[in-house]
């Protein structure tokens, strides 16, 4: 096991085992049978290219082959840091089935993120497009890989999707070279189904985050009971825009999901509505996986009705909580899509609204855990459990739930209870149904003068204005309070809002005055996390940085 790698407690595994949770075998093993299987059918659709089973099978043993000459080990660490194309599915099982493991770096990471992985995980190889547009120019990766490695003796292969220079391997051509060695060298290398097969990362709104380790024997439970809940089918297709390492689209049920059924996966780079609804179109999509602030933004685009969607079954939603009005104008634009609101968590647990649910429940809550063994506790500050109804803090362990963060065990203490439950800093509440219902983060609060206000609370009453797309309520600094809310908002077209309408507009649904807005901000559009979530750290930093040049 690796040094900082906190395994599953026997008890616990062994329970995993006897319920049928776990099968210990590899994900290699587990998508050996699927590529046999599958073989002719359609797994990848990028662009004008289509991979079959097959053909991705012998792609990745290829290209596994070639980076085992590389000097690539099991057990090494691999950092790809790239777009949404089929050549990270390819290097995907590639590192699956040589034992490496990758680090789900994405290609909106710079050097404080891919240095620090780098360094924590002692990483080997990194992997990265030789350059990507941004907002002002090109990015081009290749000195700031070079900085890294110069810092970080660990790290010895550079691989480039592109022309590779100095110091460089081509990515493509590592997967079409003709590899030495035969093919079942890598049915030789013994991988423990215990062990790591990914390290996703953590979804802390401040730092950099911290590695997930998830195991072979939890990751593919992960993607197949996700794939139940989510209604994949073998003639399914997702269509998948999100960022590709993320947890949601690589495994609940994501990739790995789709492909244990047979099914299709559309890769797309952007997330424009109309390149969107063309593929949906196109490819006769099933299955969309978004997050709420791009559901709004497709809605809201006018390209929506000159495309047929009726072929969408399914939109899963992840990462915020969606508002009923989202849901029901969702309902109207997709006429034939089950909108599936889902709460998960890169660290494991989730939780999936059901088809057949009462209209309360599938307007009201995030759903209900995946599995009958994932364990929920919603918790105080000292741990004890809330009364029903109330408010806590989410605490959970389960089959595919981590049990420690890797290679920092100070702060696991802090994150975990003693019996082994993961402290989330997500605030809920149990609906009578016996779903859940997302309140907030903890640290998602204003202190105003020590009156705590949930910035969610206030955001759905916003939302429930006409003039407003979207919505963020942050804390602003005051000197005498502490902390003021400032209301960040997206107007619909043509729309116009002050803060004395928008404060009038609250105070008609009587909440208290010290949680109405002290200022408000229209915005185009808002930043978003390397997660693709509105991040509300930058639209904090940016009031507190307006307000010292009005000498606030």
């Amino acid at each position: 096991m690796l040094d900082g790698f906190v395994p599953f407690p026997a008890d616990f595994a062994q329970r995993y085992r006897e319920r049928g949770h776990w099968r210990d075998q590899s994900l290699a093993q587990e998508f050996a049978a699927v590529f046999e299987t599958f073989g002719p059918r359609t797994a990848l659709i990028d662009g004008e290219r289509r991979w079959t089973y097959a053909q991705l099978d012998a792609a990745s043993d290829n290209l596994a082959l070639n980076l085992l000459d590389l000097g690539l080990q099991p057990q090494d660490r691999v950092v790809p840091a790239l777009p949404n194309v089929a050549e990270f599915v390819v290097l995907y099982f590639a590192l699956q089935k040589l034992g490496a493991i990758p680090i789900a770096a994405l290609v909106t990471h710079r050097y404080a993120e891919l240095s620090q992985f780098t360094r924590l995980a002692q990483a080997r190889c990194v992997v990265y497009p030789a350059a990507v547009r941004e907002q002002g120019g090109e990015f081009r990766f290749a000195p700031v890989i070079e900085r890294v490695q110069a810092e970080n003796p660990c790290l010895q292969l550079r691989l480039v999707l592109g022309e590779a220079g100095a110091g460089e391997h081509s990515l493509i051509e590592l997967i079409e070279r003709p590899a030495t060695r035969p093919v079942a060298t890598l049915r030789q290398i013994g991988i423990d189904p215990t062990a790591p097969c990914i390290f996703q990362l953590s979804g802390g709104t401040t730092g950099i985050p911290k590695l997930i380790p998830r195991t072979n024997n939890d990751y593919a439970y992960n993607s197949k009971i996700a794939a139940e809940v989510a209604g994949v089918e073998s003639d399914s297709v997702l269509l998948l825009v999100l960022p590709i390492a993320h947890n949601l689209p690589l495994a609940c049920p994501g990739i790995q999901g789709f492909l244990f059924k047979g099914a299709t996966v559309v890769l797309h780079a952007n997330t424009r509505p109309a390149e969107m609804f063309a593929l949906i179109a196109r490819h006769r999509v099933t299955h969309l996986k978004v997050v709420p602030a791009l559901l709004i933004r497709l809605i809201n685009d006018p390209a929506i009705t000159g495309f047929d969607l009726t072929s969408v079954q399914q939109i899963q939603s992840g990462g915020q909580r969606m508002q009923p009005e989202v849901r029901i104008r969702t309902r109207q634009l997709f006429a034939n899509a089950f909108v599936q609101e889902n709460f998960g968590m890169s660290e494991g647990l989730l939780m999936f609204v059901r088809k057949g649910d009462p209209e309360e429940v599938l307007l009201e809550t995030c759903g209900r855990p995946v599995c009958a063994d994932d364990e929920v506790r919603l918790i105080d500050d000292d741990g004890a459990e809330v009364p029903e109804g109330e408010v806590g803090e989410l605490a959970c362990r389960g089959p595919y739930t981590l049990r420690g963060y890797y290679g920092v065990p100070e702060y696991n203490a802090r994150q975990f209870t003693p019996d082994g439950f993961y402290r989330s800093g997500d605030l809920m509440r149990r609906h009578p149904s016996g779903n859940y219902v997302v309140e907030g983060r903890k640290k998602d609060l204003i202190n105003r003068g020590g009156e705590k206000i949930s910035a969610e609370e206030v955001e759905n009453l916003i939302l429930m204005h006409p003039a407003v797309q979207n919505v963020a309520c942050v804390p602003m600094p005051d000197a005498a309070m502490g902390e003021k809310m400032c209301a960040f908002v997206i107007l619909k077209a043509g729309a116009a809002l002050t803060l004395p309408e928008l404060v009038a507009f609250l105070q008609t649904h009587e909440i208290a005055r010290f949680k109405l807005p002290e200022r408000l901000e229209v915005l185009a559009d808002f930043p978003v996390s390397t997660f693709g979530k509105v991040s509300k750290k930058a639209l904090g930093e940016q009031i507190a940085a307006q307000l010292a040049v009005e000498g606030r």
